[in-house]
């Protein structure tokens, strides 16, 4: 497994396991069958709804909490934001059945963002967030972060994919110190990914497939993939990309995929805005 480190120092894996729409009575099955695979990188979010199941699989496997690196992620809290940040991370870790989070991530760029990154900040100093960032935060809304506030983001968790590849915000990013990490990394199989045919002839070159040529690419790039599958044999196949390199060119030409625009929602669109700004968790 590869690591990259992030800017407080925290070595992160550069490939993990995300739980986003695995029932959460699934969820467990799933996460135990990604770490015996070899994942050692945990995605989830309150928002997610399978926490528990995960921090159950954590337990049962008996692998030592300083070889495991888990992510959640806060959603959008009512005023006070503060305060509600500090309730909502002691919710999850609870959940989780942990002490501390290796990245605790604002999962949405909506809300009292100030208040709850204030928050976020003080679970870091404290040690309780080994390292903190967000999710979905667009370029201005990144840098306002950045630039008014005292810790720089770790880790922003963006749509990224050969259908919308980033490559410019990749480069913005890398300049404040902010790591890239990918969420639909095989955009959900729109526009036919696996089908693909420049894809599909770069796998059969390599004996590969699709999948494992994404994973690939975006983890050659430097950008922290985590994909989801409730299959072991899939896992394993996702799990195999580091006996390989693609070429300069077969990156090239992976490139000229790139459409420059989401495949799933903008958080521009301000109907977007107001069913993610007013959707709550139960507590």
């Amino acid at each position: 497994m590869q690591h990259l480190t992030l800017n407080t120092g925290v070595e992160m894996p550069i490939l993990g396991f995300g739980v986003y729409q695995i029932p959460p009575e699934d969820t467990e099955q799933a996460v135990s069958d990604a770490l015996a695979a070899g994942y050692r990188l945990l995605d989830t979010a309150a928002a997610y709804g399978n926490e528990e199941a995960v921090g159950r699989a954590v337990k049962k496997s008996g692998i030592p909490r300083e070889e495991l690196f888990i992510t959640t992620k806060l959603w959008i809290q009512d005023a006070p934001a503060e305060d509600n940040t500090k309730r909502a991370f002691e919710t999850s870790l609870n959940k989780l059945g942990l002490d501390y989070l290796d990245l605790y991530l604002m999962h949405q760029p909506f809300g009292d963002v100030y208040g709850q990154w204030r928050a976020m900040e003080a679970l870091n100093r404290e040690g309780a967030a080994k390292a903190i960032g967000v999710a979905n935060f667009y370029p201005d809304r990144l840098i306002d972060l950045i630039v008014n506030n005292d810790i720089t983001p770790a880790v922003n968790q963006i749509e990224t994919h050969p259908f919308f590849q980033r490559a410019d915000y990749q480069d913005l990013m890398r300049e404040h110190g902010v790591q890239i990490q990918s969420w639909g990394g095989f955009a959900e199989g729109k526009n036919e990914l696996f089908t693909q045919p420049l894809l599909s002839e770069i796998g059969r070159q390599y004996g590969k497939s699709v999948a494992q040529v994404v994973l690939r690419w975006l983890t050659q790039r430097g950008v922290v993939a985590i994909p989801k599958s409730v299959r072991a044999d899939r896992m394993a196949e996702n799990f195999d990309i580091f006996d390989f390199v693609l070429t300069d060119d077969q990156m090239a030409q992976i490139a000229t995929l790139d459409g420059g625009t989401s495949l799933f929602f903008g958080h521009h669109d301000p109907e977007i805005v107001t069913w993610l700004a007013k959707r709550r968790l139960d507590a």
